[in-house]
C-alpha cells in the first residue's frame, strides 16, 4: 500500500506543530522552510525530511512533481501573499490538492495589526519594553510622542547624512540609532531583536521587496510582538485543529491521547506537587474551570475553560490535535472532586489512557494552618449538594466542612445558633493559599458579625460530639410533649425497626404528633431527610422544638392534612403512619403513585383500623408483610410497692408495595 505523503511549506509556528503532529501519527512529511534557522526549529523525530530554499512558482512545480505528495499544506506567513499565490498556482496545474492552514483568530500570534503609525504610537504608550521602529526615518518623529521614548526606542535608518542628523535632532542617537541599508536577513532581524531586548517591532507590511516576510520570521522566533501598520486581508483555509481533523480522517490516524487529571491543591501555583508541574508542562492542552487555569497561567499552555465531565470529553475528541492533556481540578482529585465521573467517562473511551494525579485538599492545607490532626474528623461538603451538618456535627467531636462562601457561612453559623451549638469553637479558612488567605477563630455567635468570604473550609469542634445515647430508643421525657399524642418509646422502637431506615432514606412520618418517631428516624437517616406531616399547629411547634433540643436539622415540619399535604414532597422511600384522619386509603393510593417499592409501617388501636389495612393490602401484591401486637405495661412505684400499669394493645403493619424492596 503507498504510504501517505504530505509536503508542509512552513512560516509559521503552526506549520512545524502540524508536522510533529503528523510524524507523530507515522506519516511521511517533508517540510520546505525559507532559511536554516528555521529548518534548526522542525521535530527531529519521525518520519521526516526537511529543505531550506526561497522558491518561485517554477521551482515550486518542479518540487511538488518530484515529490508527488498525498496533500500540500501552505503554512506560510500569513503576510506571505505572493508564496501563498505561487503555491496554489502549483498546486492547481499539477492537480495536487492544496491545503490553506491558516491561523486562529483567538491564538496570540504576537501581531498586533493598527491602522496607522499614529494608532500605533498610541499602542506603544501602554506597554513595557525595548522597542524597534523599522518604519524609516519620515515615520519616526511620531514616535517622539511616547512618554519615555529616548530610553525606549531603538530606530533602523538608512546609513545617509541628513537622516541620521534628522534622527540625532529627534533625540534618538547613539547606541538606539541603527544605520543600516538592507534587504535583511531573517538572522540578521534576528540577531538585533535580540541584542537590544527588543519586546515590540514596528514595521509595515511592505511586501517581499521590502523583507516583510524575514521581520515576521525573526519576531516569531524571538518572541517579540510585531506592530503591523496595515491590516491583513481574512483568509479562507483550516485552522490548526479543523486541518488535524481533516487529517484524521482521509488518512485514517490514530487518535491516541493521554490525559492526566490534577489535584492542583487549593490553588496558588506554589502549593502544586512537582508531580503536578510536570505534567501540565508536558500538556498540549490545559483543560479546568477559570480559577484552575489562572493558577497555572504561568506555564504558557493552550487552555479551554470548561468544567463539565461531558463537555470536557467532547472537547477532548473533537480535537486530535491535542495529544497530551492536563484537566485541572480544585483540591486533591479523591476530596469531594469532579475526577471521580470524569475518570470514569475518559476511562471508557479505548483511545485515552488516563493518570490521576493527587492534590493538596484544603482541609488537610487548614488542619496544618491550625496545628491539628484530620484522621478523627468528620469530613463533608455542601458544594452542589444538600449537608446534614447540624447532623454532623451532633455526631462528631470534629468536623470539617467545604463550604461556597460568605452568605452559606453566615446561614450556617445563624443554624448553629439555634439549635443549640453557638458557642462551639469555629474556625473559618478562606482563600487558603492565596495572597488574600483569611483565618478567624471564635465561635459560631463571636463570628456571625463577621464571617469570611469564598473559597471556604469550617472547622467545627464539639467535645460531646457522638457521645448522645444510641438510638432508637430516646425515653419518652426527652421530648417536650404538651397536650399532643406521642409514640411511646417501646412502640417508636419496634416501629422504626420495621422501617428498616437506611442513612440516605427520605421518609414521610404522617400524624407526626410530637415528633418523636420523626427526630429518631431522623437521627438515623443522617444523610437523608424527614417530613413530619401534622394538621395541628400546636403540634408542629412542639416537633419543631423537639427537633432544636435533639440537633437534628434533616427534618422539615409540614402544617396540612394527608393525603393533600403529600403531593408536592419528594419522592418517599420509607413511610411512617401513625395516625391518617380517617383518610388511609387515599394516604397509600398516593404513596403508592409516588413510589411503588416504597416501605411503609403503620400503627392502628383499633381493630376497623386493622381490617382497613389488610383489605387495602389484599388487592395488590406486597412482600414482607406483618403484624405484630404489642402490649406493654410499665411500672408505676406505689408506697414500697411496684405496680404495672398497661398501655393500649397497638397493631404494628409492616409491608413493601410490588414486591420486595432493594437489598440492604
Amino acid at each position: 500500500m503507498k504510504k501517505d505523503r504530505i509536503l508542509i511549506y512552513a512560516g509559521t509556528t503552526e506549520g512545524r506543530k502540524l508536522a510533529s503532529y503528523l510524524v507523530r501519527k507515522g506519516v511521511s512529511v517533508h517540510v520546505c522552510v525559507a532559511t536554516s534557522y528555521g529548518a534548526s526549529l522542525l521535530p527531529k523525530e519521525g518520519d521526516i525530511t526537511v529543505s531550506h530554499e526561497r522558491m518561485d512558482r517554477i521551482r515550486m512545480k518542479e518540487f511538488i512533481s518530484d515529490y508527488k505528495p498525498t496533500y500540500v499544506v501552505d503554512a506560510t506567513h500569513p503576510y506571505a501573499k505572493e508564496v501563498t499565490a505561487n503555491l496554489k498556482a502549483a498546486c492547481e496545474e499539477l492537480q495536487i490538492p492544496y491545503l490553506r492552514l491558516v491561523r486562529e483568530e483567538e491564538e496570540t500570534s504576537g501581531e498586533i495589526c493598527v491602522e496607522d503609525v499614529n494608532a500605533a504610537v498610541r499602542y506603544l504608550e501602554h506597554t513595557e519594553g525595548n522597542i524597534l521602529v523599522t518604519t524609516g526615518s519620515k515615520e519616526l518623529e511620531a514616535f517622539t510622542k511616547l512618554t519615555d521614548y529616548k530610553e525606549r526606542i531603538y530606530a533602523r535608518v538608512l546609513s545617509l547624512k541628513q537622516v541620521v542628523e534628522k534622527c540625532e535632532e529627534l533625540g534618538v542617537a547613539g547606541r538606539h540609532l541603527i544605520c543600516m541599508q538592507g534587504p535583511f536577513s531573517t538572522e540578521m532581524n534576528l540577531a538585533m531583536l535580540r541584542e537590544y531586548e527588543i519586546a515590540y517591532m514596528v514595521t509595515k507590511e511592505s511586501g517581499a521587496a521590502g523583507g516583510f516576510l524575514q521581520k515576521c520570521e525573526a519576531a516569531e522566533e524571538a518572541g517579540v510582538s510585531l506592530v503591523v501598520i496595515g491590516r491583513p486581508e481574512k483568509e479562507k483555509g483550516y485552522e490548526f485543529g479543523e486541518i488535524c481533523r481533516l487529517f484524521k480522517k482521509e488518512l485514517d490516524l490514530n487518535d491516541n491521547k493521554k490525559v492526566a487529571i490534577i489535584g492542583i491543591g487549593t490553588g496558588a501555583v506554589q502549593v502544586m506537587t512537582g508531580e503536578a508541574g510536570e505534567a501540565i508542562k508536558k500538556a498540549d492542552l490545559l483543560i479546568g474551570a477559570g480559577r484552575m487555569l489562572r493558577s497555572a497561567a504561568g506555564y504558557g499552555r493552550p487552555v479551554y475553560e470548561e468544567y463539565l465531565p461531558e463537555k470536557i470529553l467532547e472537547y477532548i475528541k473533537m480535537h486530535p490535535e491535542y495529544e497530551q492533556i492536563a484537566v485541572l481540578l480544585s483540591g486533591d482529585c479523591g476530596f469531594y472532586s469532579g475526577a471521580k465521573k470524569l475518570t470514569a467517562m475518559l476511562k471508557e473511551e479505548p483511545e485515552i489512557e488516563v493518570t490521576v494525579l493527587p492534590g493538596i485538599s484544603s482541609v488537610s492545607y487548614l488542619a496544618a494552618k491550625l496545628g491539628v490532626s484530620w484522621e478523627d474528623a468528620f469530613l463533608t461538603s455542601s458544594h452542589g449538594r444538600k449537608a446534614n451538618l447540624i447532623s454532623d456535627i451532633r455526631e462528631h467531636q470534629k468536623v470539617f466542612a467545604l463550604v461556597s462562601g460568605k452568605k452559606e457561612i453566615h446561614e450556617i453559623l445563624e443554624q448553629m445558633i439555634v439549635y443549640g451549638y453557638g458557642d462551639l469553637g469555629v474556625c473559618i479558612g478562606t482563600e487558603l493559599s492565596y495572597p488574600t488567605e483569611r483565618i478567624q477563630t471564635g465561635t459560631a455567635r463571636t463570628l456571625l458579625e463577621d464571617p469570611a468570604g469564598s473559597l471556604a473550609v469550617l472547622y467545627i469542634e464539639n467535645p460531646n460530639g457522638g457521645k448522645q445515647p444510641v438510638v432508637p430508643g430516646i425515653p419518652d421525657a426527652e421530648f417536650i410533649r404538651g397536650e399532643v399524642p406521642m409514640t411511646k418509646e417501646e412502640v417508636r422502637t419496634i416501629s422504626l425497626s420495621k422501617l428498616r431506615i437506611r442513612s440516605d432514606s427520605v421518609i414521610y412520618d404522617i400524624g407526626a404528633g410530637t415528633g418523636s418517631v420523626s427526630v429518631e428516624a431522623a437521627i438515623q437517616a443522617e444523610k437523608g431527610h424527614v417530613y413530619a406531616v401534622e394538621r395541628k399547629q400546636e403540634a408542629i411547634e412542639v416537633i419543631q422544638r423537639n427537633q432544636k433540643k435533639m440537633h437534628v436539622d434533616n427534618l422539615t415540619a409540614i402544617a396540612g392534612e394527608a393525603p393533600d399535604a403529600l403531593l408536592e414532597l419528594p419522592v418517599p422511600d420509607r413511610v411512617f403512619i401513625g395516625g391518617s384522619s380517617g383518610h388511609l386509603r387515599e394516604i397509600l393510593k398516593i404513596i403508592e403513585s409516588k413510589n411503588p417499592k416504597a416501605r411503609i409501617v403503620i400503627n392502628a388501636i383499633s381493630l376497623e383500623t386493622l381490617s382497613e389495612v389488610l383489605d387495602w393490602i389484599k388487592d395488590r401484591t406486597v412482600a414482607e408483610e406483618e403484624i405484630v401486637q404489642v402490649s406493654v405495661s410499665k411500672s408505676r412505684k406505689i408506697g414500697n410497692y411496684h405496680m404495672m400499669t398497661g398501655q393500649n394493645p397497638i397493631f404494628i403493619i409492616s409491608f413493601c408495595l410490588e414486591g420486595k424492596e432493594e437489598e440492604i
